[in-house]
């Protein structure tokens, strides 16, 4: 699941030429595996409700209730499968971090990890999509445009014996790069750690190049897609960290491809527009 304010994939956003983020809002939500779901609804600024703890677009809602983020959803699918996706999502940090990380040398684009170590409880309203496991809560924050300022990226989370290890991977278009290796303890203390060999992997089914770390003379691999686009995969993937094998989540990212104006139609088929939206106080008439 992820909020956005300046939904960073919705080519409508792109087209309204990013001069209002709060007017393309989204909570997008995937489900994996037999019959699974894609939300990513780009709503107008009437549908944004904000506070220091509450994020509301349309019918959905983020909200931090001082120990767990709640997030209730009720969204549309897009094709391939249509249909409601409506359910509460509950994530519990065994802690809270202060890291941040510059992702540009002028700290346009930050990551913050907010809770790389948590428990997640899943209730969405459908047989057998009821579950609960190892959980994730981190956010990027940008004041450019992602293709302005990188053509690929790559990112990893993976659960460890002592908490969970993430890797950053970015180069930037002019040129420079960004490495970067971070483990975090249930006490949500972090600390950078020496990075092992960047390894490639087989390529997405659109063939975006992937790679992540792992111990020297370990090939990492997928072992379970999750999504993929011509610009962007998301997977689960198998690697080796310290002599420890661990399943964890990979994204790949090409912006080379997204900047193409012709890709952007396309998503626009799996991104709608909804511009309109009245909340159920200003439905009824006293």
């Amino acid at each position: 699941m992820i909020g956005f304010i300046g939904s960073v994939f919705s080519p409508w956003y792109r087209w309204s030429g990013r001069r209002c983020p709060q007017n393309h809002v989204c909570i997008n939500v995937a489900t994996y595996g037999p019959g699974g779901r894609f939300t990513m609804t780009d709503r107008g600024k009437q549908a944004l409700r904000q506070t220091a703890s509450r994020l509301q677009v349309g019918p959905s809602m983020m909200r931090w209730d001082g120990r767990q983020l709640v997030i209730d959803i009720d969204e549309v699918s897009g094709p391939p499968v249509i249909g409601r996706v409506r359910g509460q999502i509950r994530v519990i940090p065994a802690a809270i971090t202060n890291v941040e990380l510059a992702l540009t040398p002028d700290g346009a684009h930050i990551w913050r990890p907010f809770a790389p170590v948590s428990r997640i409880e899943v209730d969405i309203q459908r047989p057998g999509w009821t579950w609960d496991g190892h959980g994730y809560f981190d956010a990027n924050f940008g004041t450019r445009a992602l293709e302005e300022d990188f053509t690929h990226w790559t990112w990893g989370r993976y659960p460890t014996r002592g908490g969970s290890t993430c890797f950053y991977d970015a180069t930037r278009r002019d040129g420079t790069t960004l490495a970067a290796g971070m483990a975090f303890d249930a006490a949500g203390r972090a600390q950078h750690v020496a990075l092992p060999p960047k390894t490639p992997m087989r390529r997405s089914l659109w063939a975006v190049a992937r790679d992540t770390r792992a111990d020297p003379g370990y090939r990492p691999h997928q072992v379970k897609p999750m999504l993929d686009a011509p610009f962007y995969t998301r997977a689960a993937v198998r690697t080796q960290i310290n002599g420890e094998e661990t399943v964890g989540v990979h994204e790949a990212l090409d912006l080379r491809r997204f900047r193409s104006p012709l890709l952007k139609p396309m998503l626009a088929v799996r991104v709608p527009r909804r511009s309109g939206w009245r909340w159920p106080e200003e439905n009824g008439a006293g």
